[in-house]
């Protein structure tokens, strides 16, 4: 199946994704304490991953949770969460916020998991 068979059902052919906007996650990464490193290197995993299924993710990040549309990432043992969503005929992964567990808690974020 595609990219996030749940997401993607019109496109069985996806295979990679791109990730957008390394500038705009370096920004919320700088509201972050401690964040910037590990973001970098979410960045560097997620632009060269192949992933084709859920289980894919969570082989390189165990935590990693899709709810609705949204692709759910721990950051800093759980400090915080980037929320992203993915597009399939573009092939994006594109970043939407990087809440605390605080904030994520609020459930703001859930505007773009919609079903």
């Amino acid at each position: 199946m595609g990219l996030w068979m749940y997401w993607c059902k019109q496109d069985a052919n996806i295979d990679l994704v791109n990730v957008i906007s390394k500038r705009g996650l370096m920004k919320l990464a700088k509201k972050r304490p401690g964040a910037t490193e590990e973001l970098t290197e979410w960045y560097k995993t997620a632009r060269r991953a192949d992933w084709t299924r859920p289980e894919d993710v969570r082989k390189r990040f165990a935590s990693a949770d899709q709810i609705g549309d949204v692709l759910v990432f721990d950051i800093c043992h759980n400090d915080y969460r980037l929320i992203t969503t993915v597009d399939c005929p573009t092939k994006r992964i594109f970043v939407k916020a990087l809440p605390s567990h605080k904030e994520y808690d609020r459930k703001e974020w859930m505007k773009w998991a919609k079903h």
